[in-house]
């Protein structure tokens, strides 16, 4: 039997998860990329071994993309989106957050609210580089001639320019939206 359970963060909610998210926009500016990066796949790897709810499991599976995003050199992620996404790992990573994470089934709760927050607010990043990945396993396997890397690299790079151009102005077109809603409000 499963079981819905959903809440609402109120704007108290809301200014603690965003002052959190300023503190850690702080450490990712203090600390080494590479040491967030080992830092945050230690704990998903422990916590890959740990008994969480599915609703946790899920949002740490998508984590496990976003650090692949960040490592994928092909990609060249802009610093902007970079700093983003280290600033959710680093939140991840802090073991006396919100909830403590030692806490059963309820110690990533904070953590996968975090990440949801990152998740929306990098959608359309996510979603470009989603499209690059079978972009590229199309490229890399549809073609049995040999081509030389400056071709692919070409080839590349041309699909990542359009991507990232499609996800800004998919990130302007909600911004205005948002706007629109904020006036009509």
């Amino acid at each position: 039997m499963t079981l819905r359970v959903s809440f609402e963060l109120s704007d108290r909610d809301t200014r603690h998860f965003h002052a959190a998210m300023k503190r850690a926009r702080h450490t990712v500016r203090d600390a080494e990329d590479e040491e967030i990066l080992q830092a945050a796949q230690e704990l998903l790897t422990e916590v890959g071994a740990a008994r969480v709810p599915g609703f946790v499991r899920e949002r740490l599976d998508r984590l496990r993309a976003l650090v692949g995003m960040v490592q994928d050199e092909e990609w060249a992620m802009a610093p902007s989106e970079r700093e983003r996404v280290l600033t959710a790992l680093v939140y991840f990573c802090d073991p006396e957050d919100l909830i403590p994470d030692h806490i059963p089934g309820l110690g990533f709760l904070d953590d996968a609210i975090m990440v949801e927050l990152a998740l929306r607010e990098l959608k359309h990043e996510i979603e470009a580089y989603d499209d690059f990945c079978a972009f590229r396993a199309k490229y890399d396997k549809g073609f049995r001639l040999v081509r030389s890397a400056e071709a692919r690299e070409e080839k590349l790079g041309a699909r990542r320019r359009q991507l990232r151009e499609r996800a800004d102005r998919r990130r302007e077109r909600d911004a205005e939206a948002a706007g629109d809603t904020a006036r009509l409000l």
